[in-house]
């Protein structure tokens, strides 16, 4: 019988909350030596994800949108909303103002196979478990596939 999500993810979930001084996600990130981390609200459901790529742009800092001048009028050559955004990531405090809010998400009765190939196609590092209503149970990493697949 093929194992689930639920036979391999890991309990133990380190969560933030949207509040959460960015400092301090930064620090559990560091001491941990985790990638990312689930964002969750006062009921423990999910939020949003926060990762290495979030803060990223806390360093690299954001360039604005190339643009040209046409008769007295700005022509952007990208779209100045992406602009927006990234400079709101550079410059934010806590972790909600950075976090990714379109979390991928997967269920605990799934197959690990299902994980895998998710996690493959989305290019993710982790994927949080949770519930019907959303409640964060746990917390699949590539990490956990690999120690499962070396144990069978």
């Amino acid at each position: 019988m093929s194992k689930t999500v639920a036979d391999v993810m890991s309990r133990d979930v380190i969560t933030v909350q949207p509040q959460t001084p960015l400092n301090q996600a930064i620090q559990i990130l560091a001491e941990r030596r985790i990638t990312g981390l689930p964002v969750v609200d006062d009921a423990d459901k999910l939020v949003g994800v926060i990762s290495e790529t979030d803060l990223m742009w806390q360093e690299t800092g954001v360039t604005p949108p190339a643009y040209i001048m046409f008769l007295d009028s700005v022509i952007y050559l990208q779209n100045p909303t992406t602009y927006e955004r990234d400079l709101h990531k550079a410059l934010g405090q806590t972790v909600g103002e950075v976090m990714t809010t379109e979390a991928i998400v997967i269920k605990p009765e799934k197959p690990l196979q299902e994980a895998a190939k998710l996690m493959h196609e989305k290019h993710i590092r982790r994927l949080p478990v949770v519930d019907d209503t959303g409640k964060v149970l746990g917390i699949l990493t590539r990490g956990d596939i690999i120690r499962t697949m070396a144990t069978e």
